[in-house]
Parts: structure tokens; sequence; C-alpha cells
């Protein structure tokens, strides 16, 4: 029986199922392929989320980054983006992956410019 896989996101990585592309303008023109590829900005729901930044422990007698320290000690800032969010970001920071015959971004928090959520407690945009 083979194993199933999974993808595991790591350090402050985001992986985000882009938005489906359309080959035509809302005009119906049809678009070449190289034009969608051009486009700085995309969006996407966000899929998995890495544990965020690392940080170093304060009390440790060897702060060195690569000590045998074991990786369940490590303390992570986490970050803000939440899986189920719909992510705007940067489309020169992300790296195309497939994954069983599914394509997604790979994107570096950083590269987010908006997060939108169903709800944000204690804010109201209206």
């Amino acid at each position: 029986m083979p194993n199933k896989k999974q993808l595991i996101v790591v350090g402050d990585r985001i992986l985000i199922d882009c938005d489906t592309e359309e080959n035509r303008t809302e005009h119906g023109l049809y678009l070449p392929p190289g034009v969608k590829e051009k486009e700085k900005v995309r969006g996407g729901y966000i899929v998995k989320v890495g544990p965020g930044y690392p940080m170093p422990d304060p009390n440790s007698a060897n702060n060195e980054p690569w000590s045998t320290a074991s990786r369940e000690e490590t303390k992570y800032i986490p970050l803000q983006a939440k899986i189920g969010d719909y992510a705007i970001f940067m489309n020169t920071a992300a790296v195309e992956i497939e994954f069983e015959s599914k394509h997604y971004q790979v994107v570096p928090q950083s590269a987010i410019l908006v997060l939108m959520r169903d709800e944000l407690p204690g804010f109201d945009l209206s």
C-alpha cells in the first residue's frame, strides 16, 4: 500500500491555490499565454501556512542556528496569514509547483499585499 504524500510548508512560506486563469478578457478578447505570466499581482486561497519565523532561544548556551537542538524546542513567531484566507500577492516572488496534478504558488509572507478574511474581530471597514 503506497504512503499518502503531503506537503509541509516551512518557515514563512505560504501555499496558495491561485484563481483559475481566464484566457480572455471581460470583453471577449483572447489573450496569448505570455500576457497572464507578466501580471505583477495575483490572488488565491491559502491552503497551507508554514510555522513562521524561527526565534532563537535566549536561554540556550549555544545560540548558533546550526546547533543540534531538537526541532520540537524551536519557537516560532506565527504568520499573519491563515488557512482559508484570500491573499493578493506579488507574482514575481511566487514559485509555482505541481503536486498531485494541481498547480500551487509558494509565496513568502513578505510578498503578500492584502489578506481577505470572513471575519476580523474588532475591525469594521464599512
